[in-house]
């Protein structure tokens, strides 16, 4: 029993990837532009997360200060603290809504990008961090999904407040855990398009070996 509940994880997780994919990928793309303009213009990325997806832009921003699956040189991100322990951090009610939208004032400068990730689309924190985004004539990258309360349209309140000059990544699911789970994959490929845009391509055989 405790198996076969294992393997539908896995099975649900590759389900919607595959069928993901073909709908993400024009909007990933756009955001892997976005972020290559940012950082070849001496530009950042600022990175925000409500509750959990908070270590995924940590992650993030490790990564592209660090490396991917090769050397190069450093890229500028930061990874905006919040509080992944929060329960209600992704929601419209969550408390200490400016914590991110204070530090983007503080940080953000005309020509950066703000990746702001949100399973809901609903988070406050997020919402505000993005209103921020914009009155500092930054471009911001959301990766959204549909985790929210019946009848909340697609991306939320994140998804409305966007504008043309954005990018939303919506990930087409209602369960957190697999909107995770795409969020992580689409920043995967936001860090190997950059690399590929700044070093070229390589096998990807050969760079999972280095890596």
């Amino acid at each position: 029993m405790l198996e076969q509940r294992i393997q539908q994880h896995f099975i649900d997780s590759a389900d919607l990837k595959y069928q993901a994919g073909p709908l993400l990928g024009k909007p990933i793309s756009q955001a892997m532009q976005a972020l290559l303009a940012c950082v070849t213009s001496g530009g950042k990325i600022l990175a925000c997360g409500s509750g959990v997806s908070g270590l995924l832009a940590a992650q993030f921003a490790a990564q592209f200060v660090g490396r991917f699956e090769r050397d190069r040189p450093e890229l500028a991100a930061i990874a905006l603290p919040g509080d992944p322990a929060d329960p209600a951090a992704d929601t419209a009610e969550a408390l200490g809504a400016d914590r991110f939208a204070r530090q983007v004032r503080a940080l953000g400068q005309a020509g950066d990008v703000l990746l702001a990730l949100s399973v809901s689309g609903q988070s406050a924190a997020v919402l505000a961090a993005v209103e921020a985004a914009h009155a500092r004539d930054m471009t911001v990258v959301a990766l959204l999904g549909n985790a929210a309360p019946s009848g909340s349209s697609t991306g939320g309140a994140v998804g409305r407040a966007l504008r043309e000059t954005d990018v939303q990544v919506c990930v087409p699911h209602e369960r957190a855990a697999r909107i995770h789970e795409v969020h992580l994959l689409a920043l995967h490929c936001l860090c190997d398009g950059v690399d590929a845009q700044l070093l070229g391509d390589q096998d990807s055989d050969s760079s999972l070996l280095a890596a």
